[in-house]
């Protein structure tokens, strides 16, 4: 009983990370990756979140999703590379022997 809620927890907490980042100073592309069932099988669907990482007046890191105008050019170049990761993880998916 103990191993079987050890791997259930294992296997939540790596399910509740990004598949992949991509990461430009301070900016950060998380990419997700969640299984959706279509009614005939399983399907990978691929979303991106996206933050900034500060530090606050205490000196400990912090994560935001407010972007100031100096950022925005970091976050379209993570926003390009995170849409080719996925596009190439797509094609990989659909190439998969079953």
């Amino acid at each position: 009983m103990a191993q079987a809620t050890q791997e259930r927890q294992q296997s939540r907490r790596s399910s509740n990370r990004p598949v992949h980042t991509v990461r430009y100073g301070t900016i950060q592309a998380a990419i997700w990756r969640n299984m959706v069932d279509d009614g005939s099988a399983s399907r990978p669907m691929y979303g991106v979140t996206f933050s900034r990482s500060y530090k606050d007046g205490q000196n400990n890191w912090k994560d935001s999703s407010n972007f100031g105008i100096d950022d925005l050019m970091l976050v379209a170049k993570a926003a390009d590379e995170a849409h080719t990761w996925i596009c190439r993880q797509k094609s990989a998916d659909t190439n998969v022997p079953k």
